[in-house]
Formats: structure tokens, sequence, C-alpha cells
């Protein structure tokens, strides 16, 4: 009989590993896009692969883009998967490019980590699987969501 001590490290060792467990998954997906991770090393500069291959997350204020006002798409830094237009990008005021939606909802991938108010939604790119950021519940009409997406993992195209 396991008693309640071990009951509950198990427990906690069987949370660690499901939530460590989506990253091992996304890293197995079939990616029409793949790279060893010294590709992507010498594809990406280093700031955007901290982001886009580790996950990180830029400073707020970092990129040029959360200001871009013009007409154009926003691709993924990693394949040029147009994944935002401009008309769905708006202000969030909080220093990263954020929109409201995406060109297209099969665009993007997303994965949830954590529960309650740590649950947290990355959103990565359904071609090779790079992070872009995260998905939040306080954005504008008619979404509510914001996309709020670190520069790094972008290429603006103006129209």
């Amino acid at each position: 009989m396991m008693s309640r001590r071990n009951f509950l490290i198990a427990s906690s060792a069987l949370g660690v590993v499901a939530a460590f467990g989506g990253a091992t998954a996304l890293a197995q997906q079939p990616f029409e896009v793949r790279h060893t991770t010294a590709e992507w090393r010498k594809i990406l500069p280093e700031d955007a692969y901290m982001v886009m291959r580790q996950e990180q997350t830029e400073p707020p204020g970092y990129s040029p883009l959360d200001g871009e006002k013009r007409e154009g798409v926003f691709s993924c830094a990693g394949c040029d998967l147009p994944v935002f237009a401009s008309d769905k990008k708006y202000d969030s005021g909080t220093g990263w490019p954020s929109f409201w939606g995406p060109i297209d909802d099969k665009a993007l991938g997303t994965r949830s980590q954590g529960s309650g108010r740590f649950l947290q939604v990355e959103v990565h790119c359904r071609r090779c699987g790079s992070h872009l950021g995260h998905i939040f519940q306080d954005g504008p009409k008619p979404t509510g969501l914001r996309y709020c997406i670190n520069g790094v993992a972008l290429k603006f195209t103006p129209a």
C-alpha cells in the first residue's frame, strides 16, 4: 500500500512530467519546416533563437514592430508563414506587438501549460513549430483575445 507521502510525491512527479511533456510532444511533431539545432542557430539571430526555439520572452519595448502602424503582413521569422495582418494589430500598451486574431486560425498552433490563474496558452507557428508568444483573454472585440507576440519572432512586409 502506498503511503500518503509517497502518493503526493508520485502525483507531483506526474504533474511535472505532464507539464513538460508538451514541450517534448511539440518538438516531435512532423512540422513542414524542420532544422537541426545547429541549423536554427545559423538561420536565426541569437535573440530570435532564444525566443523561438528556447521559448523565452523578449523584454517589453524591445521590438520596433510594437510601434509598426503600416499596412502589411507579419510572418514567422523562422519560415516566412504569414501569421498576422496589420488590420488585426492594436496597441495593447504592453510593449509587445499585439493582435486580436491571426490571419488564419490554421496558421498557428497552441499549447496550454499550468492551470487556474497560472494557465498560459503559448502560440506556435504551425509550419515550423517556433514559439511566437502567448494568448490572453484581455483583448478587444470581436474576439476578446490578445495575441501577445515577441517581435523578434516576426518579419514585417509592408503592403
